[in-house]
C-alpha cells in the first residue's frame, strides 16, 4: 500500500521511528562565535522599513483577464509586508491590497527612503 498523505496513526511495520534531537543553541548569527544577526536587503525587508511612507507601486501580471490590464499601480502606503506578500493602501479611496511578491516590479517614492546601515 502506499501512503500519500502523512497519517501519524498510520503504522508501518518496516519503518523504525529515529529520535531526533534539537542542535545545540548557537550565537545569533546561526553559527558559535558568528557576529550578531544582521538584517538582509530583501525586497519585503526594505518596504518594512518604509511602512507609512507615500510612494507608487506598480505590478505586473503574466495573464490577465481582459486585454491591456496585465499591470497595476497602486499610489498609497505599505501597511505590512512578509516573505512572500506586501498589503497596501491606497491614499485616496483608503482601500486595501493583498499582493504576492511575485507580481511586485518596483516602487517609487517621492521622499527619500528608509534602508539598512551600510557601514559594516
Amino acid at each position: 500500500m502506499v501512503q500519500y498523505y502523512w497519517n501519524p496513526g498510520y503504522a508501518n511495520p518496516g519503518y523504525v521511528q529515529q529520535q531526533i534531537t534539537p542542535p545545540p543553541p548557537s550565537a545569533p548569527g546561526g553559527r558559535p562565535g558568528a557576529p550578531p544577526f544582521r538584517e538582509e536587503s530583501y525586497i519585503e525587508n526594505i518596504l518594512r522599513l518604509n511602512r507609512g511612507k507615500p510612494g507608487v507601486f506598480h505590478f505586473s501580471f503574466e495573464r490577465a483577464m481582459e486585454t491591456g490590464t496585465n499591470t497595476k499601480a497602486v499610489t498609497g502606503m505599505v501597511e505590512a509586508a512578509g516573505r512572500d506578500h506586501v498589503i497596501l493602501s491606497e491614499a485616496k479611496t483608503g482601500r486595501r491590497y493583498l499582493f504576492p511578491m511575485i507580481y511586485f516590479d518596483y516602487a517609487e517614492f517621492p521622499e527619500e527612503i528608509n534602508y539598512f546601515n551600510q557601514s559594516t
